[in-house]
């Protein structure tokens, strides 16, 4: 069957990948110490998620460290005081402990052309700043049930997936694919350039959830509890819309809401 103007232009617009900043896979949940193994980890393609140091390290073993982490700019690094990291490990861990995941995170650039090539009309959930990993885990199992094709969670400020993220999905993030970026901006902007509507919960906003358009091409976003969307990625969004809020509490859940948003999408996208 011959493609359209349309899928042709956006698979064109897909495949330039200078939207996307977070280059490579990382895992997490497994523990390397010592300077040098975290070296060799390095050199060896291991994906690191994350990495702390001691704040004073200034050994010239450290400075082989910091020579090697300046080719994985996609790898976290926060540095701490000592004590923080003998809460991990006893061990002689030289001032340094790696992070290294049980998942695989997938790369948005890839994702959206190889759906698009499938025939398949994207559905993602973009996490921005919700950080409680039971809240990931209960959005990551209803994302898996519906079929969503994507979470989407930012390299800092957003829940891993670890052990208790795992458990709470149901083993659903064992299978569905996690995308971590450097940028949520970015991510959003390389979503919009291939034909993704960008539709965000808010309470601020005066349009029910059920008037936006959700059976097109579309990245659901979803805020932290506290803060909501952040003005950021707010100010990229096409739709805002809101969950109507009946009782005394002024909120749902950002798990529960979450479900609500999905499952709009999927009721539109069945009547069709």
């Amino acid at each position: 069957m011959q493609e359209n103007e349309q899928l042709i232009n956006l698979k064109k617009n897909c495949n330039n990948r200078d939207y996307f900043l977070n280059k490579g896979t990382m895992k997490e949940n497994e523990m390397i110490f010592g300077i040098r193994a975290i070296i060799e980890a390095i050199k060896s393609d291991k994906q690191i998620d994350k990495i702390i140091l001691k704040n004073d390290m200034q050994s010239e073993l450290a400075k082989e460290l910091f020579a090697a982490l300046k080719d994985t700019p996609h790898v976290q690094v926060q540095r701490v005081p000592g004590e923080r990291l003998n809460r991990y490990t006893r061990k002689n861990h030289q001032g340094a402990i790696a992070f290294i995941s049980q998942t695989t995170y997938q790369m948005v650039s890839d994702l959206i052309p190889m759906l698009y090539e499938e025939g398949k009309s994207p559905l993602f959930v973009v996490l921005d700043g919700v950080t409680d990993v039971r809240n990931f885990g209960a959005i990551a199992r209803t994302c898996e049930c519906a079929g969503v094709n994507a979470i989407v969670i930012p390299m800092k400020g957003g829940a891993s997936v670890n052990a208790d993220a795992i458990k709470t999905s149901a083993g659903a993030l064992h299978t569905l694919p996690v995308c971590k970026e450097g940028s949520l901006v970015s991510a959003i902007k390389f979503m919009k350039k291939c034909g993704i509507r960008i539709v965000a919960a808010s309470e601020k906003s005066n349009m029910n959830y059920t008037q936006s358009n959700l059976h097109d091409p579309v990245a659901i976003v979803m805020g932290a509890e506290d803060k909501g969307v952040s003005p950021e990625v707010l100010r990229l969004c096409d739709d805002m819309v809101r969950i109507p809020i009946n009782g005394k509490i002024s909120s749902l859940n950002v798990s529960v809401a979450a479900g609500v948003m999905i499952y709009e999408a999927v009721r539109q996208r069945e009547s069709i």
